[in-house]
């Protein structure tokens, strides 16, 4: 069982990279005397690496995935990304929320981002995010915006962004400063 599953994570990682022209992927046939695992080696892929390939995935080119205090300000102070926080909107109304920000909480990111521009405007505030727009996400401590954050690239948005500091940092930060 263990093999079982071993093997479709394995299948299903080679296909993720694949589809992403990360790595070269092709299917080889592969005999052997042995009954026992000639099953498991009949599927074998095997990865032919170019050299240009992983070159490029660790490329800087690429922004990184998590979004700093002060990156997060700037891009709020810009309005170059759409900052969406992910709690629920009693949490909003309970502890407060990062000015700029709109609200669509976690359970409705999915159906959100599939909604026509204009139902999105009228449900949630704000104008719809388009799939190559930088999207922030937050919530109280950077969990459910990983999720937010997975969520929307499965749904082909390519340019998201979480910052795992969520709402604890960013009322520390501001308390710190209104002290000052």
């Amino acid at each position: 069982m263990a093999l079982n599953v071993s093997s479709r994570l394995t299948r299903s990682i080679f296909r993720v990279l694949a589809s992403r022209s990360f790595i070269t992927v092709s299917r080889r046939m592969v005999t052997t005397s042995c009954g026992t695992h000639l099953r498991c080696l009949q599927h074998m892929r095997v990865i032919r690496y170019d050299g240009t390939s992983l070159r490029s995935f660790s490329s800087s080119s690429q922004p990184s995935i998590d979004v700093s205090y002060e990156q997060l300000k700037k891009l709020l102070l810009s309005e170059s990304s759409v900052v969406i926080d992910v709690r629920e909107p009693w949490e909003l109304r309970e502890y407060g929320n990062i000015p700029g920000s709109m609200n669509v909480p976690l359970g409705q990111v999915n159906t959100a981002l599939q909604l026509e521009p204009d139902e999105f405007k009228e449900k949630y505030g704000g104008d719809m995010p388009s799939q190559s727009q930088n999207i922030v996400f937050t919530c109280l401590a950077g969990v459910r915006s990983k999720t937010a954050l997975e969520t929307a690239a499965s749904l082909g948005y390519t340019k998201v962004q979480h910052y795992p500091g969520g709402w604890q940092e960013w009322a520390e930060r501001q308390l710190i400063k209104t002290k000052q």
